[in-house]
């Protein structure tokens, strides 16, 4: 895969990401990768942004300050640590100093509802794993009662489209919040740095995550009855995704060699990903087909660079998928089914299609799902074709020092359709030449529209 070069306006932006973007290509015939027509290699041109950085051009300290991990166990996914504690207020893409990371919580802000109500307390909620992670445990504690006493509001289950089944959701809530609030008390009655404090903590951090989760459900049942996001009938022809669905992938080293995350060796990597069907129903709907389908299965990673990791690219002389084309774009040289670039701009009621924001002339606008977070999917494409795209996609590596959100070339140039919310920490050790052993939808697969 070749790496692209995309101009855009801002120097700053220029100066960070603009040699890195996914750009859709054969391996099997790219070039050698020139950066800004020059030979120099990606450590040397990161040096270079380190000085750029160093002169003031560019501060990442305004984009993302570090938060303290507190290790998060989950059984499933052999026990591996969350990656980042997320700030929890929602941020646009390009605006504010500090920028929502979480996966879980960039896709509950994506959801089409319409409840101030449910906002407010998802604040709440998220703030606490915040202040659990920097361990500011009487501000944890502050938004541990406030989010108890908006469990009260009635608001919450007038904005449901079933009210029994969120009266029941929030009654779980009120029960789970429980724990978090004991927790945080066992936690301030230790020695900082003890591993009771630790114990007590990782209580709090695994209890506030099964809320956030119960929030979810709840914020769910208030997207209106029969909501449906419009693509133009142009694309009739192509899979499309109605609502979410969740994925699974298993990896694999050759030679059965170990992903060594942290230090700790696993025989295989899972990662499970949620694909968001309400802002991406065209990207979603392709990907999620070709899951299906079994596209992916024994595939390899054809990129890995510390930016993105990326695959797709099926053996033979085709770049992508070879299949029924639609009617509107037609297939691709080597008979690729092709889709049409998808970018759902913030306060918009459906995506735009086969333009990017910069050509539509919104350039810096946010989309409703931004590559913020470590895990972020994109959809890859021909540097200067929006229409393009076919099998390829690629996972973001997101690093606010060197790819600041709102900063970079992907935010209204690529569709974001979804995000890792487990096993994201092996990104960091899957490489060319890795293996996708398996590819599964768990969950969703009813929202998965065949064309007729």
């Amino acid at each position: 895969m070749k790496l692209g070069a995309f101009l855009i306006s801002s120097a700053a932006a220029l100066a960070v990401s603009d040699a890195f973007s996914p750009v859709q290509q054969s391996v099997r015939n790219s070039n050698v990768v020139q950066l800004r027509s020059s030979k120099q290699s990606e450590d040397s041109w990161q040096n270079q942004v380190g000085k750029i950085l160093a002169t003031g051009l560019v501060t990442a300290s305004l984009w993302a300050a570090p938060a303290t991990t507190i290790l998060q166990h989950n059984p499933y996914f052999d026990q591996l640590t969350s990656s980042s504690v997320a700030n929890a207020k929602q941020m646009a893409s390009a605006s504010g100093s500090r920028v929502n990371k979480d996966p879980e919580s960039l896709l509950r802000y994506g959801l089409p509802i319409n409840s101030k109500e449910a906002r407010k307390l998802q604040g709440e909620i998220e703030a606490i794993k915040q202040d659990v992670g920097t361990k500011r445990k009487a501000a944890a504690l502050d938004h541990v009662r406030t989010a108890k006493r908006m469990l009260n509001d009635a608001n919450l289950i007038k904005a449901c489209r079933d009210g029994k089944i969120c009266t029941s959701i929030v009654e779980k809530m009120s029960t789970e919040i429980e724990p978090i609030s004991a927790a945080l008390k066992d936690s301030m009655e230790t020695l900082n740095g003890s591993e009771q404090e630790r114990q007590a903590l990782d209580k709090a951090y695994v209890s506030q995550d099964r809320l956030s989760k119960l929030l979810t459900s709840l914020e769910e049942q208030m997207i209106p009855e029969n909501y449906e996001v419009k693509v133009p009938s142009a694309y009739d022809d192509l899979p499309q995704l109605k609502k979410r669905a969740t994925v699974e992938m298993v990896f694999k080293k050759p030679n059965n060699e170990p992903f060594d995350v942290n230090g700790q060796n696993y025989k295989e990597a899972k990662m499970k990903m949620v694909i968001d069907g309400y802002t991406s129903p065209v990207t979603g709907g392709n990907f999620v087909d070709l899951v299906l389908k079994g596209f992916y299965n024994n595939m390899e990673i054809q990129r890995s660079d510390g930016f993105v990791v990326q695959t797709g690219d099926p053996a033979g002389e085709a770049d992508g998928y070879v299949g029924t084309a639609g009617k509107a774009l037609g297939a691709g040289k080597h008979g690729e089914r092709l889709i049409p670039l998808e970018i759902f701009v913030v306060d918009d009621k459906a995506p735009t299609y086969e333009v990017s924001i910069e050509e539509d002339g919104r350039g810096g606008q946010a989309t409703v799902l931004p590559f913020s977070a470590y895990g972020a999917m994109g959809w890859a494409r021909e540097e200067y074709d929006p229409n393009s795209g076919s099998s390829q996609f690629f996972w973001l590596l997101f690093d606010s020092d060197l790819t600041p959100a709102g900063k970079n070339v992907l935010d209204g140039n690529y569709p974001c359709f979804g995000y890792v919310v487990e096993g994201e920490d092996f990104l960091r050790d899957i490489k060319e030449g890795d293996t996708i052993v398996s590819a599964k939808v768990t969950e969703g697969k009813e929202n998965l529209v065949q064309p007729k």
